[in-house]
């Protein structure tokens, strides 16, 4: 099993929209594929049209009070399966704070899959924490959608400097474009920076009103617009990831 973590230091840059594009893309390869929620805001389980189970779930998963297996919910997807979120997950700085050897007990959750999926795909809350510490650690991959402004760009040196002084390997952070529009030079001008030093995957994705109904659809853009540019980009972006990552 392979762990992606959608990550970014800031929200509003396209992380959710990535994470649960790729996870339907893998599923429909045949990939058995998790999607571990674990931002408060639920935004992934919405997506996917799946809602949280019992009161407090991301609290006793963490707390262990309850096994992270019978979390696991499905999708309308086949071999699509997810982990919903929950308001408790806004806790779980807190209560692995508290714990002892907190990032070894995170990846023994994550290592509860190994068995049974091809790909663990987490959908990380934005900020720098206990929590993104502990994933870090347990992840193989961390993803990271960057918007080519310099305020995001400032937020992706921030991570890089943090796996520096944490002794963290900065080769297992993968860099894609997100919300891209082709209308400000800003924008160009940053990509081809960036491309030049080859710190991001070539492949990127838009900003595109395609992206943006999959709130109105609650499902993935390949379900409804997959002749679209914006589908088109995600599935070049997948192929990229697997090329780097699988």
């Amino acid at each position: 099993m392979v762990t992606l973590v959608f990550y970014n230091l800031k929200g509003g840059v396209g992380k959710t929209a990535a994470a649960v594009n790729l996870a339907y893309l893998a599923a429909k390869e045949g990939k058995q594929t998790l999607v571990w929620d674990l931002d408060p805001q639920g935004s992934a389980s919405f997506y996917l049209s799946v809602s949280p189970g019992t009161k407090n779930e991301s609290k006793k998963i963490l707390l262990q009070e309850m096994e992270i297996t019978d979390a696991v919910k499905p999708s309308a997807y086949e071999h699509l399966s997810v982990i919903p979120a929950d308001l408790s997950a806004r806790y779980a700085d807190v209560l692995l704070n508290e714990m002892k050897q907190f990032k070894k007990k995170f990846a023994t959750l994550i290592n509860s899959f190994k068995k049974e999926y091809d790909l663990l795909i987490i959908d990380c809350p934005p900020g720098l924490s206990v929590l993104h510490e502990a994933i870090f650690y347990s992840a193989d991959w961390i993803l990271m959608p960057n918007i080519p402004t310099t305020l995001s760009i400032r937020s992706f040196e921030t991570v890089v400097q943090y796996f520096k002084d944490n002794d963290l390997n900065i080769e297992n952070i993968k860099c894609f474009f997100s919300m891209v529009d082709h209308r400000k030079n800003l924008h160009h001008e940053t990509m081809n920076e960036f491309y030049k030093d080859k710190l991001f995957l070539k492949n990127y994705i838009p900003y595109l009103s395609d992206i943006e109904k999959m709130g109105i659809h609650q499902a993935p853009l390949e379900t409804y617009a997959a002749s679209s540019y914006a589908a088109q980009c995600f599935r070049e972006v997948w192929k990229e990831i697997k090329r780097n990552c699988l």
